[in-house]
């Protein structure tokens, strides 16, 4: 009889030692299926920032071309793209970003001061091109924020928070506006 209550106790701990580590499996291909979805919804944000840059320089020269006296904004545009580039993680390339951002809207306030730019073809194509990359990259950021808020609630939530733990997860940064990113920048002329 106590043979039998051996067997059954050692088959029950294995059973429950199978359920344990096909959980603790599940979980962790899910939290590498989440890591990845964050990791790939940031590289949108860069492709869309990518497309941004590479108008930009074609848009400043188009103004440039059109007024050559402003060339503290060109300026500015020049060393936000220098320190995105050089910007090695997420919330340093967000505050890049913003400053890109920045830049750039005071090089439209100073378009809206020169309204014979907004006659020039190549001004409002690359204008057009540039109003849509915004609201693209508007929309990976959004996305992006959605994934990592996904992440970070599976890897919050019990008993997955201490498998998280276990292997070496951790949670993700939102992106979020550099601090003063509201205020409309004030273009002095």
């Amino acid at each position: 009889m106590r043979k039998s209550f051996m067997k059954k106790a050692l088959i029950i701990i294995f059973a429950l030692v199978v359920v344990v580590g096909i959980y603790a499996w599940s979980v962790y291909n899910k939290m590498v299926a989440a890591d990845q979805a964050v990791t790939g919804q940031w590289a949108q944000v860069e492709t869309q920032y990518q497309r941004r840059f590479d108008l930009i320089p074609n848009l400043v020269e188009s103004v440039k071309g059109a007024m050559a006296q402003e060339t503290k904004v060109f300026g500015d545009l020049a060393e936000a793209r220098t320190r995105y580039a050089g910007a090695a993680t997420v919330n340093e390339k967000a505050e890049a970003a913003t400053e890109v951002e920045g830049a750039l809207s005071r090089l439209l306030v100073v378009m809206e001061n020169y309204p014979q730019l907004k006659s020039v073809d190549t001004v409002q194509t690359l204008m057009a091109q540039l109003e849509g990359t915004e609201n693209r990259v508007s929309v990976e950021r959004k996305r992006f924020n959605d994934q990592v808020q996904a992440f970070n609630t599976m890897i919050k939530r019990v008993p997955a928070n201490i498998l998280a733990g276990w292997f070496g997860f951790n949670e993700k940064a939102y992106f979020e506006a550099a601090a003063g990113a509201e205020n409309a920048p004030a273009v002095k002329f």
